[in-house]
């Protein structure tokens, strides 16, 4: 079972709350990501819901999903790694999607969601670590770029915490519940956002100016662009929120 690193979500609190978030954010189609042995599944089945989507990797929890969750909500399952799993085969509506999600992928998964055009809602479940960098603000310790591009895109909030205890087996680390709601995406082309952005915070330590000197732009166009935001030329990248660095990116 632990080829794929799954720690099984076991407290029934915890799910009831997973599951009152998302049916209170429910859009037209409901996706959910790496069922496991269906904890959530099983729940939101109880609770009404059918003929949604779940995305497995594991062949040996697909197997166990089509034995054991009820004929009669007709469940569509998907033996894919979400990851390569091509979203254009969902329905072109608006949908929420709902997960204990891997930790090892949890950002690039995060990311992907966010990105599809159809994405209207997410209650996810990340490590402690992940999420206080998600809803981290500028200036915070854990603000860095997984705070700029999941804000710049969704409302995040604090649905529950998780300790080690809920899970089977328990994991080492402690894990929190967020929700997501979309937000129109910033008038910036991303790429070139996510270039400055990346560029910035990959060295911390330094100015902004000079992380992104390093990145590959002018200095003097640097300089400009500060000046033009009112920021002196010694400030760094953990004190730019979110929409300062859309208007960074424009301004380069």
């Amino acid at each position: 079972m632990q080829k794929y690193g799954q720690h099984f979500l076991i407290d029934k609190n915890v799910v009831a709350q997973i599951v009152d978030a998302a049916l209170l954010l429910r859009a037209q189609n409901v996706v959910e990501i790496g069922p496991g042995k269906g904890a959530l599944t099983n729940a939101l089945i109880a609770r009404g819901l059918k003929k949604f989507t779940v995305v497995e990797i594991d062949p040996e929890m697909v197997l166990y999903l089509r034995e054991n969750l009820p004929k009669e909500a007709q469940i569509k399952i998907v033996p894919e790694n979400f990851l390569r799993f091509d979203l254009s085969a969902l329905a072109n509506v608006p949908t929420t999607f709902i997960s204990n999600l891997p930790y090892i992928d949890a950002a690039e998964i995060l990311d992907k969601v966010l990105s599809w055009p159809h994405f209207k809602t997410a209650v996810f479940m990340f490590q402690k670590e992940h999420a206080q960098k998600i809803r981290a603000n500028a200036g915070d310790d854990f603000y860095g770029p997984l705070s700029v591009f999941s804000q710049l895109r969704a409302r995040v909030s604090l649905i529950c915490k998780a300790g080690r205890s809920c899970f089977a087996p328990p994991p080492k680390v402690e894990s929190a519940v967020l929700a997501f709601e979309k937000m129109v995406p910033p008038n910036v082309l991303w790429e070139k956002l996510r270039h400055v952005v990346t560029g910035a915070f990959l060295h911390r330590r330094k100015t902004l100016l000079n992380a992104l000197c390093l990145a590959g732009y002018e200095k003097e166009k640097i300089s400009a662009a500060l000046a033009q935001l009112h920021l002196p030329l010694t400030v760094r990248p953990e004190q730019i929120p979110p929409d300062g660095y859309v208007q960074l990116t424009s301004l380069l």
